[in-house]
């Protein structure tokens, strides 16, 4: 029984996944367009961020959505193919949910933000433009 359900769930993912990423691209949102000097800055404060994440999870890509909505490039890691990234995600967040957002603070410290709508709200109260 075990087996037909596993059966059942792969063939689904491998039938929904590729659906799920044709939507995500032909429904990308335009993106935030600020001046340079304030978009070099953003670029910065992205380089402390790191998105672990799984390519056709449903919160993922609604994380995906709002980076792009707010044009903001943080690194991508695949935590469902790569080991180490779900090693470092298992290690460092102690769950291998995602998606997850790494926060490295100025002093060092690091953070692990969980939950597709705790991370599109950090990212809109940080990057979002002031009406």
């Amino acid at each position: 029984m075990k087996t037909a359900i596993r059966t059942f769930f792969r063939t689904l993912r491998a039938v929904l996944g590729p659906v799920m990423l044709l939507k995500e691209r032909l429904t990308q949102p335009t993106g935030l367009v600020r001046e340079a000097a304030a978009q070099a800055r953003v670029d910065q404060q992205c380089q402390s961020l790191a998105l672990y994440q799984f390519s056709t999870c449903p919160f993922c890509i609604k994380v995906r959505q709002e980076m792009l909505r707010l044009s903001l490039p943080i690194e991508k890691r695949d935590a469902q193919h790569h080991t180490a990234n779900r090693n470092d995600l298992l290690q460092g967040s102690g769950a291998t949910k995602v998606p997850c957002l790494k926060i490295t603070e100025a002093n060092g410290q690091t953070r692990w933000l969980q939950d597709s709508g705790a991370i599109v709200g950090y990212l809109r109260q940080r990057f979002a433009a002031a009406p």
